[in-house]
């Protein structure tokens, strides 16, 4: 059996990420970094009420910058090291906040203050050599031209640093995420923990073998052709029947069904209308392309889930926005996730709208156990190690 391969978690968040690695039961989460402290508490607060164990190295509330400075580089690198002795395999992961690759969002890019950590996040691969990492990303990164620029210049820094890299724009609806969500995501292995399977020639052969599909459940070109409800009139708690030759598995009532959003601990969080209940009550079940005000259709997936720059999104028939429950669910996570209650709702669906639906990171964590798994199995290819350093 696979010994479990050890991660270090950046711009954690509450832990969506790293939750769908976990659950794999092929990886352990030793050390976990983030920014904003509410979002911590929330990280630590429903790991605590899902028994997880707290990582070897402890939480950080801490901006990512800082571990470019000498000491901080030397204990993050102390600590990799030292999880080489109990762990064989070693990696980085982390989503970089993105606001500045967003269409939604500023798009500053490299230059906005968000952007800047994209770059520091490859710096402290760069830097360490953990023999993998995940980067994730908005799809602004890889199809913006502008961005793209900066994308192809951080993968350049990492080639030249020793890693083979695979990129896929992935969408969480592939892996059964009730959603339509893009993403970039980057994966490298180092030429030294390849070297231990691989001769030098076979690298980029072998990283070009990572098979992205692997763990889809579903083909979103496949999904996208369904009937799917467009609009209906909206009819406070009315019932409506799911329509025939749609995938129950990626609708909003499904996952609501599934998590009993009614009955979770977080069904009563959600925000209170300012202006009133008239604008709630006038917009169709479906209607969900404007900018703003998007209520969704029970019988269809949700739109990203995203609640800034002014995103409303409404609960399907009821005259509300959705609850954190709701939202909990539409991320795909297990319905015992809940978040403490003294949490600002701002933060709670901050971070909600933030992280990788679990199903999607579950899928991935997947595929790259099964990508480690084949290397170990390789017999064919002759073993060669490195003799040189870097």
């Amino acid at each position: 059996m696979m010994k479990k391969t050890g991660i270090f978690s950046f711009f954690a968040g509450a832990g969506f990420l790293d939750l769908g690695f976990e659950k794999t039961g092929e990886f352990d989460t030793l050390f976990v970094n983030e920014y904003h402290k509410p979002f911590m508490d929330i990280y630590k607060g429903a790991r605590k009420e899902m028994g997880s164990k707290a990582p070897k190295y402890g939480y950080e509330v801490k901006d990512v910058v800082q571990y470019t400075q000498p000491e901080e580089l030397e204990k993050l690198t102390n600590n990799l090291q030292d999880a080489k002795g109990e762990y064989e395999i070693t990696g980085f992961i982390g989503g970089p906040p993105c606001p500045d690759f967003s269409v939604g969002g500023k798009n500053k890019g490299k230059h906005g203050e968000n952007g800047k950590l994209s770059g520091t996040y490859i710096d402290l691969i760069t830097k360490t050599k953990p023999d993998f990492f995940l980067f994730e990303n908005v799809k602004g990164l890889y199809r913006t031209l502008k961005h793209r620029e900066f994308f192809e210049m951080l993968k350049e820094k990492l080639k030249s640093n020793g890693y083979y890299l695979t990129e896929n724009l992935i969408n969480a609806i592939e892996y059964g995420a009730p959603q339509d969500r893009q993403r970039i995501i980057l994966i490298g292995f180092h030429k030294n923990f390849l070297s231990r399977y691989v001769k030098p020639a076979k690298f980029q052969k072998t990283i070009d073998g990572f098979n992205w599909s692997a763990h889809t459940v579903f083909d979103q070109k496949e999904i996208f052709k369904n009937p799917w409800p467009l609009q209906d009139i909206y009819v406070e708690g009315a019932d409506r029947e799911m329509p025939a030759d749609i995938t129950k598995e990626l609708t909003v009532q499904h996952w609501f069904d599934k998590n009993e959003v009614e009955k979770h601990p977080n069904a009563s969080n959600y925000f209170q209308p300012r202006a009133g209940l008239a604008k709630f009550m006038a917009i169709a079940e479906g209607d969900d392309k404007k900018k703003s005000y998007k209520r969704l259709h029970r019988w269809r997936y949700s739109p990203t889930v995203a609640y800034g720059n002014n995103e409303v999104h409404l609960h399907p028939f009821l005259p509300r926005r959705l609850s954190v429950a709701e939202s909990l669910a539409l991320q795909s996570l297990p319905k015992d996730f809940i978040i403490p209650g003294e949490i600002s709702l701002s933060d709670m669906f901050k971070t909600i709208g933030n992280g990788v639906p679990f199903l999607a990171a579950k899928g991935l964590a997947s595929t790259i156990a099964d990508f480690i798994k084949n290397l170990e199995s390789t017999v064919n290819a002759p073993k060669y190690e490195e003799t040189h350093s870097g």
